[in-house]
């Protein structure tokens, strides 16, 4: 028997965006009172359509028909609208009239098919409307799974309907826009919360640079002291530009503070700086304004810390790193524990009122004020070296949760953490990282008294916490109250959400959306690797960036917006109207350069079907593998791929007495009932065959091997050895990095050609999508 295979849909509405909750209820399409894609004014809209439609009817042709016209009009607030109207494609109309399943097709042409001229204005629609059998195939979806009325009675497509979509792993499935690009390591991007919604984005090397609303970049940076700062070109250096927040009254009194690397004679130390924006130009510095309110000696050449923030009291908060090197050797217990040192602290000041006087004064409530010894400006000590820091802005309707905050501190050897900031507390570090112990003899003293981390992860996960921020938005309701952070060497996306009963937070991987889900305008499915910050808006929407080279001179850093698919909020109720900006500079208008992966958006419209054939799709594979003068290991050329692989590879010459596999030809083994596109990676190279490590293994790296064999995209990049051991292979590739675009897992960054530090339990595998043409036998 042949069936379809079902693409994997999503919800989405004409207008390529999520449904979402109207806020008033809709008089007309009251079906999809709850959750659809209709507000009151479209429902109105309908409601004027169906009744100039059923004035064309006499007395009996509206008893009979009035139930089936409002049905197909309102599939228009379907949350599935995009699917019954198969608008998946932006560059071809779409359908006037609802995909229709068979035998309810044949019901409305039989009682109605008198309205049919007017509900749509196809003219194919007119040539056929006669004919029930071709009108019913026209009308038909290939996704039978969502045609009119059958969907509603799918119990896989209604489940959890309105709430944030998770994989069969438990994974978060979102997808991005991209909002910036062809930046050098961006690693801030704040607002200056004037009412402009500007947004200001730090690369590195010291340059800012101004985004209007529109996503226009202005020509003339905002800020550039790349002279002073002290960074170079090679990839993980961590000195340069690290911090940049405005002043809560910037508005009023046109202050900034930076906090970057420079170097004086011999010596390293970090600077924070106070500017002001000039007079004449709201969008540059007065770079001659330059007020040194505070500087650090730094011991070593990393953990800079680098985040600068103002929280709810108003005050300037600063979070330096430990000083650099391993393990805090800094004095008897290092400089997090040594409150008389500004290394490895939390540091709060007072920057009001410092036009005259001293440049900063010490808040009265500081908790070490009266110790000996200690430093006053210490609010918190025990950390390590905190990368990226957020300010909770509290729920939208009860303000819970309001001035929390959020730090990812960068761990050591084994775990990753994630803190809540308080006055006076000690986090830790060198006697803990994460829940374990690191000094065993600090780690068990007495005093210690330190308070554990939210959430903490080994580095089996990722090696380098980037600390996010918890979604406050307006956009995407269902993420209200997320912790949303990442891993800048793995390129994990995480989230947190607490339980309010109990205090815990409860962990979720995040995922690029699966199948179709973001196969729609302006959104994509993929990112760079390297995630270096997160931001929120001036509106509270949540961004991150991330770079494919993780050099302070690269090109390759993007800023990407947070969208969830499932759900929106409702039309015109999250507008806002910037205030003018005087542009004295070149606007640049924004140029998208990334796009999905794995994604083929279908032709809609097309002509009239013809009977369908059974395909076998194997034979055509084996087919075109012939004609590449290969066998049936030899990889497909990838012709999905975004970008060129770094290295072209000569085509097999045909051999009769030996099949020819080449250097990065894969296959999947493993036991798994039957199935063909799931398995154990197993790679060619250098004459044999050979497994992978799952060490940094993700949905990028699953996606080359994924599109190598066939198929269109990756639902799962499998570990732990999920499909068996390859004991009887060597270990070939280990730390594999991808982009998801590479000919094969060869082309991407990995540790060398049979180097690995892992064993066959971890064995990677994947399980891959198959294409929408494909059928299963």
């Amino acid at each position: 028997m042949v069936t379809a295979t079902p693409r994997c849909g999503s919800l989405v509405c004409l207008d390529f965006k999520p449904p979402f909750r109207p806020l008033r209820e809709p008089e007309f399409c009251v079906m999809y009172k709850d959750f659809g894609c209709c507000d009151y004014q479209k429902d109105q809209e309908l409601m004027g359509k169906y009744y100039r439609i059923m004035n064309h009817l006499d007395y009996d042709g509206f008893a009979s028909c009035a139930g089936f016209v409002q049905e197909l009009l309102c599939q228009e607030c379907s949350p599935y609208a995009a699917h019954l109207f198969d608008a998946e494609d932006p560059s071809t109309p779409v359908r006037t009239i609802p995909g229709l399943c068979p035998d309810y097709c044949s019901q409305f042409w039989n009682r109605c098919n008198a309205t049919i001229p007017h509900l749509s204005d196809d003219p194919h629609i007119s040539k056929i409307n006669g004919d029930q059998r071709r009108l019913c195939r026209y009308l038909e979806l290939e996704d039978t799974d969502y045609c009119y009325p059958h969907l509603l009675s799918s119990s896989q497509l209604s489940q959890n309907l309105g709430h944030v979509k998770y994989d069969s792993d438990g994974c978060l499935q979102i997808c991005l826009e991209e909002v910036a690009n062809g930046l050098r390591n961006p690693l801030a991007m704040v607002h200056a919360n004037d009412g402009t919604h500007r947004f200001f984005v730090a690369e590195q090397v010291g340059v800012v640079w101004v985004y209007l609303p529109d996503r226009s970049k202005l020509e003339k940076p905002f800020l550039n002291i790349s002279k002073s700062v002290l960074t170079s070109s090679w990839e993980g250096d961590e000195r340069g530009f690290l911090g940049l927040t405005f002043h809560p009254r910037h508005k009023h009194n046109g202050k900034l503070y930076v906090y970057y690397s420079i170097e004086v004679g011999f010596d390293e130390r970090i600077r924070i700086s106070e500017f002001r924006v000039s007079p004449h130009d709201m969008n540059t510095v007065d770079h001659r304004s330059e007020r040194v309110i505070l500087e650090i000696d730094e011991p070593a050449s990393n953990h800079n810390g680098g985040q600068l923030l103002f929280a709810e009291d108003g005050y300037l908060y600063i979070f330096t790193g430990d000083g650099g090197m391993a393990g805090d050797p800094f004095g008897k217990f290092g400089n997090a524990q040594n409150k008389s040192a500004l290394l490895g602290k939390v540091l709060r000041i007072d920057v009001d009122h410092n036009d005259k006087g001293p440049l900063y004064r010490i808040p009265p409530d500081n908790p070490f004020v009266q110790e000996r010894g200690a430093r006053p400006e210490v609010f918190a000590f025990g950390v390590r070296n905190m990368w990226r820091c957020s300010v909770d802005r509290g729920d939208p309707h009860t303000r819970e949760g309001r001035g929390r905050i959020f730090c990812g501190d960068v761990g050591q050897n084994k775990y990753e953490e994630v803190d809540i900031i308080e006055k006076g507390r000690n986090y830790g570090w060198r006697a803990k990282e994460g829940f374990s112990c690191y000094d065993k003899k600090l780690c068990h003293n007495s005093t210690l008294d330190d308070v554990l981390p939210i959430y903490a992860y080994p580095h089996k996960q990722g090696k380098s916490v980037t600390g996010g921020y918890v979604y406050r938005g307006c956009e995407y309701p269902n993420l209200n109250g997320m912790y949303i952070f990442g891993d800048f060497m793995s390129g994990r996306l995480m989230s947190l959400r607490e339980d309010r009963r109990s205090g815990q937070w409860h962990y979720n991987e995040v995922c690029m959306g699966l199948g179709l889900t973001c196969a729609f305008p302006g959104l994509i499915n993929n990112y760079h690797q390297y995630i270096i910050s997160f931001a929120e808006d001036e509106a509270g929407e949540l961004y991150f960036m991330s770079t494919g080279i993780p050099s302070a001179t690269s090109p390759t850093g993007v800023v990407y917006k947070i969208v969830d698919p499932s759900r929106r909020a409702p039309p015109r109720h999250c507008h806002y109207e910037p205030l003018p900006v005087k542009v004295k500079s070149n606007v640049i208008n924004f140029v998208p350069q990334e796009v999905p992966i794995g994604i083929d958006l279908l032709t809609k419209n097309k002509p009239e079907a013809k009977p369908t054939k059974p395909y076998d799709w194997l034979q055509e594979l084996i087919d075109q593998m012939g004609e590449l003068g290969g066998d049936s290991t030899t990889p497909l050329p990838t012709t999905t791929s975004t970008k060129q692989p770094k290295t072209t590879r000569r085509k097999p010459k045909r051999k009769k007495s030996k099949p020819v596999v080449l250097d990065g030809a894969v296959r999947l083994a493993g036991e798994q009932d039957g199935r063909i596109d799931q398995g154990r990676v197993e790679v060619f190279v250098n004459g044999q065959w050979g497994t992978v490590c799952d060490d940094l293994w993700t949905i990028s790296n699953a996606a080359v091997v994924c599109r190598q064999l066939g198929y269109r995209h990756a639902l799962k990049a499998a570990k732990n050895s999920e499909f068996g051991e390859g004991r009887h292979f060597p270990i070939v590739l280990d730390d594999v990095q991808c982009e998801g675009t590479e000919a094969t897992l060869l082309d991407c960054k990995h540790a060398g050609l049979e180097k690995h530090n892992c064993a066959h339990y971890e064995d990677a595998g994947v399980v891959c999508g198959q294409s929408q043409d494909q059928v299963q036998v």
